[in-house]
């Protein structure tokens, strides 16, 4: 099961929220897509005991800082990884996504709103989880195997 996570901007209890609905729904990987933006909130997924993967977004600062405390699983947006024999675009801003190919997953945030496409190539935007826009945060669980998906509040 994963979890796809993005524009957290800050919001520690539904950045907790998320880490903990992680681990009770049995999720091995977060994709986050951006806007974690101060390491002490990117310090909140240290206790995940899954994958991780992140790619930076336009508000993030200290993007020196969020690699230290990442590691090898912060990534300049847009970055292409192979995870579980699954090519995965992971990006901040959704530019060009009608020209990406030969993947099979695009997750992308920026837009604040959740954008949910199945198809050959899944793309899927789990709007914003600090919930500052809408008033609601969300996050997307994604079950990779049937590509069955369930958007979560938080």
């Amino acid at each position: 099961m994963w979890m796809v996570i993005s524009d957290t901007h800050d919001n520690m209890e539904n950045t907790r929220k998320a880490i903990e609905l992680a681990k009770s729904r049995n999720v091995d990987t977060i994709f986050h897509c951006g806007d974690i933006v101060s390491p002490f909130t990117a310090k909140l997924f240290k206790v995940f005991n899954g994958k991780i993967f992140v790619v930076s977004g336009n508000n993030d600062g200290e993007k020196v800082m969020l690699k230290e405390i990442l590691g090898d699983t912060f990534f300049t947006s847009p970055t292409v990884i192979i995870h579980q024999e699954k090519r995965i675009a992971l990006m901040h801003e959704p530019f060009g996504l009608e020209r990406l190919t030969d993947l099979d997953y695009i997750f992308y945030g920026h837009t604040h709103v959740i954008d949910i496409r199945p198809g050959d190539v899944f793309i899927a935007n789990p709007g914003e989880a600090c919930g500052y826009l809408s008033g609601k945060g969300t996050c997307i669980l994604l079950n990779e195997l049937t590509n069955g998906f369930e958007i979560l509040e938080l």
